[in-house]
């Protein structure tokens, strides 16, 4: 799985949203954006005392009433600052500044702005119910301040009319913004864990294609061993024999041994590959066509195998299909010579396009139990075969017959 995403300039993100997802402090970090709107904040809150301040100590104020003190200009100009100042750490302290600084919006003209900055911020970075609990209370705050402060151009409720306009729009401002990064959020994450589904659903096709080739591997090997064993059985019980026989017997013991370890490495290669390495070469899979080769071989081998191949069209069977009829005559013959050697054993192949493709193993059941050739069996060869026959849609039996004979049979679909 890789780490989660970080964006490729952090730095014209707020601080919320540069860190990458999954990471997500409590007080994130201020980026480069954020100063710069931090100090464009303090530069617009520190230009309105000002300019409040010049204006209510003027003799002829043009949005305020003078102050019933001329010490209550200085005064206000001081909160004002302090509003200002307070600006820096508003990010972190939202809430709590503006519940804070909420007796100001009485009376104070020099803070409104850093107020509005105050209450801006809330609204982005606390829940809806809280910005809107924010927003009650200031507007309470907003019909006082028409008394206390009234304009000398405007009646009283056209000063409060514009007061709640002025808040709502900030109110309804903020929202955006929240709603606006909320979403950022959400599309980050989903794709983030569209990208980590991804990269399971690559790693699982990687593991069933790994688990795949072991099992066509499990197939060959035990073709191959149970060969090398029939023929090291004949050299056992017939010592005597003759040069050429045993001479012939130990290069068919040599060939085999030498495909079983070729195809050991392969399924060690195989299942010793990386994540992210090359895929190891496979080798070319067998098909129908095949089917002669490893009848002859099984016979090579001594054993009596007798085909009855009623396949229509042999030459149109699709290659999977084909791999299947394959892999299946290939268990039965294995089985075969592991636990009734020496007895005859019979392949029939029947079918066509639309009507599928039937094949079946069937061989003597021995006489007096199990007469095989002591090769240890792990059971997994038929549960390989039956889950294959299964994938590719078809049906698979096996076991002892009402004749007693051991029958494997399957059949596979064809389409027309």
């Amino acid at each position: 799985m890789t780490s989660a995403a970080v964006p490729e300039h952090p730095w014209l993100l707020p601080g919320s949203l540069a860190g990458a997802a999954g990471q997500a402090r409590p007080h994130p970090r201020r980026t480069t954006r954020d100063w710069i709107v931090d100090s464009l904040c303090f530069l617009l809150g520190l230009g309105w005392v000002v300019l409040a301040t010049a204006d209510a100590a003027s003799p002829d104020p043009e949005f305020a009433t003078p102050l019933p003190q001329r010490w209550m200009v200085p005064v206000d100009a001081l909160l004002g600052l302090v509003c200002c100042a307070l600006l820096w750490v508003r990010r972190r302290w939202p809430l709590g500044l503006a519940v804070a600084t909420l007796p100001l919006t009485l009376f104070s003209m020099a803070a409104a702005i850093p107020l509005l900055i105050i209450y801006f911020t809330v609204v982005v970075h606390r829940r809806t119910a809280v910005a809107l609990a924010v927003t009650a209370a200031g507007l309470l705050t907003n019909f006082a301040f028409g008394y206390l402060r009234p304009d000398p151009a405007l009646p009283y409720w056209a000063v409060t009319a514009w007061g709640v306009v002025i808040s709502f729009s900030v109110l309804a401002w903020g929202m955006f913004v929240r709603a606006r990064r909320q979403l950022v959020v959400s599309l980050r994450e989903r794709a983030e864990r569209a990208e980590a589904e991804q990269q399971l659903r690559v790693e699982q096709a990687r593991q069933l294609e790994r688990t795949r080739i072991a099992r066509e591997m499990h197939d060959v090997l035990a073709h191959r061993i149970s060969l090398l064993s029939l023929h090291a059985g004949a050299l056992e019980f017939r010592p005597d024999a003759p040069p050429e026989e045993v001479a012939r017997a130990a290069g068919v013991i040599r060939g085999s041994a030498h495909a079983a370890l070729q195809d050991l490495r392969e399924v060690i290669g195989v299942l010793r590959a990386e994540t992210g390495g090359e895929q190891v070469p496979e080798r070319p899979q067998p098909t129908l066509a095949d089917l002669p080769a490893l009848i002859a071989e099984s016979r090579a081998a001594g054993v009596r195998v007798n085909v009855a191949d009623l396949v229509d069209a042999p030459e149109r069977v699709p290659a999977a299909v084909g791999r299947s009829v394959y892999r299946i005559v290939q268990e039965g013959l294995t089985n075969a010579r592991k636990h009734a050697a020496g007895v005859a054993v019979t392949v029939g192949l029947t079918g066509g396009p639309g009507e599928g493709l039937s094949v079946e193993i069937r061989n003597r059941w021995p006489v007096g139990g199990l007469a095989g050739s002591g090769l240890p069996g792990t059971g997994t060869g038929l549960v390989g075969i039956t889950e294959r026959v299964s994938l590719a849609g078809g049906r698979l039996e096996y076991g002892r017959d009402d004749s007693g004979d051991f029958r494997l049979a399957a059949w596979l679909p064809w389409p027309a």
